[in-house]
This record gives C-alpha cells, sequence and structure tokens, in this order.
C-alpha cells in the first residue's frame, strides 16, 4: 500500500523571489521514479512551461545523493531505490498574475500546479503539503489563505495542510502575508474574503454584503430547493495593485487581481464603474464552481496538464459564464435594469466591432483558445471571435429563445440545472473524480430535452456559424429595443492607438478603415498628419479639426524608417447599439422580470 505524498513549501529567498520545495515519496517506483509538473494550468488554456522556474533540482534517499536524469521539459527520472526518495528543488516565483507564483517581501503566491511536482503513478493517494513560515523578521505577522483542508494547520496559520489526491493539491491556490479579512455565510457555507495590498480605507463589510448577495443568488439557481453549495467553505483570494484586472477559478477559491481603486470605500455608496467591475470578475469566477470545475467537457476529466486539452465548448463554459456573470448582479440587486442594458450594449458593440467574428465561429475559436485566443497579436480583431463576449451572446440568444418560445415557463436556467444534475453534483466524491465530462452531441440533445423545443439547429446555427446573432428580434418579446444609435461623423483613422512615451503607435488596424486603405500597419508610429506633428495627447484633437472625405498626407516611421502615405480620411465604423424598453404588452413586462429575477 502507497504511503502518503509529503511536500514543504518554504518562502526562502524573498528578494531573491525563490520558493524552496521538498517532496518525499515513501514508495518510490521500482524502475525509478518519475516527476513531472504541469505545462498548463487549468482555467488558462496556453502551454505555460511552469517547469522553466525550476533553478535547481536535486534528489537523496537517506542521506545519499540519488541521480535525477532529465526526459523532457517538465519531467525527471530518479534512479531506482528502495526508499524513500526525496526530491530538493527551488521554483523562481516572480509572475504577478493568477496563473502562476509570485514572492517577495510584501506576499507570497502560489499555484500547486506552478510549484509541486507530481509524482508518476501516485497521483491519487493523500497529499499532504507543509507550508512554512519564512525566516525574515517582516513576515513575522504573516498568515496564509487557502481552501485546503488543514491537518495540523490551525485555519490561517502556517502548518500542514491534506488534499485527497494530487488534483485536489493544485486546485486550491494558497496567499502569505499580511491581508484583510472578511467573512460571510452563503446558504450556510462559510465564504472567505481576503484582500492583500494597500487598500486606504477598504469597505470590507461592504464587500462582504454584497458577495453574500451574488453568493447566494448563484447557489439557488443551482440548487433552488435545497440551495446546497457543492463546497464547504470558499475563498475569495484578490491581490489589489495599482492598476490590473484578472481571475483564475478553482473547485473551493478564486484567485483574483484587481486595481486597488476598484474596492469599495468607507463611507462611499455610489456603485463605481470599478466597483462593478469586480464584483462582475467575483460573480464569473464564482459561476465557475460549477460551469467548468464540475460540469466540464468531456476531454477535461480528467485533464492532461502535459499536452493542450482541445475542446469546442468553451463558448459554454466560459461564454455562458461570462452572460451570468453581470446578469446575477442584477439578480442579486446590486445593479438595476438600466445599467444591466448598458453593460449588455457594450457587449454587443465589443463583439460588433472586430470583422473576426465574421471569419471564426465560437466553435472554432473554443478549439483554437490555445494558439489564438491566449496568444493575441495585433490582428486579433481582425482573425478572431472571443468565445468569452460572444459566447455570452450565444447565451443570451439561447435564453431569450427559450423563455420567449415557452412563455416563461423554461429558460436557460433550466439547462444549467440539468447539466449540473447530470454531470456536475456528483463530479468530486471525497476529492476523487468520479464523473465524467460532457459532449457537445449531449448539450445539443439536452437543450432539446429540457426544454420540449427543437433547438438543435438553432444552436449548431449561433455556435457553429459566423452570423451576427439576432438580438434585436429576440429582445423584441421581452420589451427591449436593440438600435443603433448612429455612425460616429467625425473623422477617424480606423486604428486603436497606443501610447508609447509620447508617441502615438497604431496597436491595431481595423480592416477596411482609413489606415487599412492607407497602407498604416500595427507598430506604425504617427509623426504628422498635412505636416502638423502628432503625439498621443493631441491626435485627437487635430482629427476633430478635419472632415469627412478630406485628403491628407500623414507621416510614420516603420522601425526607422520614415515614409508617408496619402489617406481619404472616413468615419469610425464602431457599432454604436443601445438597449431601451419600450411600452409593450404586459406579458413582456413578465417576461422581462422573469428574466432579470425583478
Amino acid at each position: 500500500m502507497k504511503k502518503n505524498i509529503l511536500y514543504t513549501i518554504t518562502p526562502k529567498d524573498l528578494a531573491g523571489h525563490l520558493f524552496d520545495v521538498t517532496v518525499t515519496v515513501a514508495a518510490p517506483d521500482k524502475e525509478g521514479q518519475i516527476f513531472s509538473l504541469p505545462a498548463w494550468i487549468p482555467g488558462s488554456y496556453m502551454i505555460r512551461e511552469f517547469a522553466r522556474n525550476i533553478v535547481q533540482i536535486r534528489a537523496e534517499s537517506q542521506g545519499q545523493a540519488v541521480a535525477l536524469h532529465k526526459i523532457d521539459k517538465h519531467t525527471w527520472q530518479a534512479a531506482p531505490v528502495a526508499g524513500p526518495l526525496v526530491l530538493h528543488y527551488e521554483v523562481y516565483a516572480w509572475d504577478l498574475s493568477v496563473r502562476a507564483a509570485h514572492l517577495d517581501q510584501t506576499h507570497g503566491f502560489f499555484n500547486g500546479s506552478s510549484v509541486f511536482l507530481c509524482v508518476d503513478g501516485q497521483e491519487n493517494v493523500p497529499h499532504i503539503v507543509d507550508i512554512r513560515r519564512p525566516d525574515d523578521e517582516v513576515c513575522r505577522s504573516w498568515r496564509v489563505a487557502t481552501a485546503l483542508s488543514e491537518l495540523k494547520a490551525k485555519r490561517y496559520g502556517f502548518g500542514t495542510y491534506v488534499a485527497a489526491n494530487y488534483d485536489e493539491l493544485i486546485d486550491h491556490p494558497v496567499e502569505m502575508g499580511n491581508f484583510a479579512l472578511a467573512t460571510f455565510k452563503a446558504h450556510g457555507v462559510p465564504h472567505d474574503i481576503v484582500i492583500t495590498g494597500r487598500v486606504p480605507n477598504l469597505d470590507m463589510k461592504r464587500l462582504a454584503d454584497d458577495l453574500k448577495k451574488v453568493c447566494e443568488a448563484q447557489i439557488a439557481l443551482f440548487e433552488p430547493k435545497s440551495q446546497h453549495a457543492p463546497m464547504r467553505r470558499y475563498v475569495f483570494m484578490t491581490l489589489a495593485v495599482g492598476d490590473g484586472y484578472g481571475g483564475l477559478e478553482h473547485r473551493a477559491s478564486t484567485a483574483l487581481i484587481c486595481s486597488r481603486n476598484d474596492l469599495p470605500v468607507i463611507g462611499k455608496k455610489d456603485m463605481t464603474d470599478g466597483y462593478r467591475t469586480y464584483l462582475g470578475l467575483c460573480s464569473h469566477e464564482y459561476f465557475h464552481t460549477w460551469n467548468v470545475k464540475r460540469i466540464k467537457p468531456e476531454v477535461f476529466a480528467p485533464y492532461d496538464l502535459r499536452v493542450e486539452n482541445y475542446t469546442t465548448l468553451l463558448w459554454l463554459f466560459e461564454g455562458f459564464t461570462s452572460y451570468y456573470d453581470d446578469l446575477m448582479l442584477v439578480r442579486a440587486g446590486l445593479i438595476d435594469e438600466k445599467e444591466y442594458f448598458r453593460l449588455l450594449g457594450k457587449t454587443i458593440n465589443g463583439v460588433l466591432r472586430g470583422s473576426g467574428r465574421t471569419k471564426q465561429s465560437v466553435a472554432q475559436s473554443s478549439f483554437d483558445a490555445w494558439v489564438k485566443y491566449y496568444r493575441q497579436d495585433e490582428n486579433a480583431p481582425n482573425a478572431i471571435v472571443s468565445y468569452y463576449t460572444k459566447g455570452s451572446l450565444v447565451g443570451l440568444a439561447l435564453d431569450l429563445t427559450i423563455r420567449a418560445q415557452t412563455k416563461g415557463k423554461k429558460s436557460l436556467d433550466d439547462v444549467m440545472r440539468a447539466l449540473w444534475q447530470r454531470y456536475g453534483r456528483d463530479f468530486y466524491e471525497d476529492g476523487a473524480e468520479s464523473g465524467r465530462g460532457v459532449t457537445e452531441a449531449e448539450v445539443e440533445a439536452l437543450f432539446d430535452e429540457v426544454t420540449g423545443l427543437a433547438l438543435k439547429r438553432t444552436l449548431r446555427r449561433f455556435v457553429h456559424g459566423t452570423d451576427d446573432l439576432p438580438l434585436a428580434k429576440l429582445l423584441s418579446p421581452f420589451g427591449v429595443m436593440l438600435a443603433d444609435s448612429g455612425k460616429e461623423t467625425k473623422p477617424s483613422l480606423g486604428a486603436r492607438i497606443a501610447k508609447d512615451g509620447n508617441d502615438a503607435k497604431l496597436a491595431s488596424v481595423y480592416e477596411g478603415g482609413t489606415a487599412h486603405r492607407a497602407g498604416l500597419s500595427a507598430g506604425d508610429v504617427l509623426v504628422a498628419i498635412d505636416g502638423l506633428r502628432v503625439n498621443a495627447s493631441n491626435l485627437d484633437g487635430l482629427l476633430g479639426r478635419l472632415r469627412l472625405g478630406d485628403a491628407v498626407t500623414i507621416h510614420a516611421f516603420r522601425r526607422d524608417e520614415l515614409f508617408s502615405v496619402e489617406a481619404v480620411l472616413a468615419a469610425d465604423d464602431a457599432p454604436q447599439a443601445s438597449l431601451t424598453t419600450e411600452m409593450k404588452p404586459a406579458a413582456a413586462a413578465r417576461l422581462r422580470a422573469d428574466w432579470l429575477g425583478r
């Protein structure tokens, strides 16, 4: 019988950003134990090669050195020993994101997938990790935040934690440092909010009150009768910085990064755009507790963390989650109908802005996430569509279709609950995977089964097609009008401008716009328009003095070569869609109220 896998992790060098890690294997493989580190982290679909951050590594057994042979970029094999076998290694941690590890004098953070080598063949035995306090005096008051189960550690303390297997171990990120902490219960389940970073006058009470409403609304969506959450405890961990945004879901926690100015201030009760965005991010990652962490595509059950795992279903797992994130803010009473429609209009305009939507379906975008969405370049708006944003509109279109055709008796909520009951609720048994993922064919069949409608052709058209979704038509039965408020009348270069110092640099050139037709390219630095110097500060003002149809000479640098082009100024063709409510029969108002939960 194989014994537990034991890890220790110690912040060794704060200034050098090094974690010291050991893994002890009581009964190593007699043929020579193999160890490997994941190449990617679930929820972020890009090969990241975490093993590149291992600075040095060695093996020993009973005080004697053991030969260690590197097999490939993230795999090692130790020479055969009777046991126990101990691996010692250092991990460089200077990735200020939610995906890997970061360590300095202010805090420590890690995802297990970037620091814990997997013991081949022993992934399913219990994994114990001893999280040790750094020796530096500055860390004496540090605490630990994680959703891992405590073994001998006390809550928020250094010490030993336990996971049922390797998959569970790496699905619980760890934050250590001096952090603000608040706790609330959502339908009886404790939820921690952990904020690391300097945030003056942080209103933790408001944050706890607001997140409680969001969490309870989501729990009730999936379990309307029992209102039972799928985890025993949940942790929102946020790193507050000067400027940042991002999140990554885990089965009982989420790692977030945000601007400190997005967080609520004591004594100020207004809903700022920044705070609304932060709540939407929390809502998004929390919804993943069900949708992708437990309801999964077939290829993610289990993950193969060595290579890409291709699926055409990210429009469901990320897109539908993006649809529900802001919708849950409405249903939780945190934003009103008018604000929701403003946000929805912004999403619609964002999707319609890029011509890539006419070339790639959300199914193709899902499959190509590894090489396109997560590796976007300057041509991305013209080449790809986001399975997040257009996927959210697919969710919207399907929800409206189902509600209208069933006269409000069924909705996308019912489909999500059916997915949960059939594929997600029993996915984990004592930390181990006991369920299976869903296929695209099963998703299609489930829509028809749950709603009683024939939706397969509609679903395939929305998911595999590149036509714009008929949202105006679908919104009308709900008393909502989607209208284009008109095109811009001011001249535009048809490009996204990035400030490079004080220079105006073309970050992206939109297909068919003024810059594209004139021969300008992404990366070009504008110098002058009709002999007048251009920079990042005065470009808009200069263009504002010109008229549509004016022919101008533009000088620019491409690399270190000066050149000029002739351009005819056209208007920006960015969509200007907006949503407003109409005076409709009471039935439309009831449909809208049921949809928005008002």
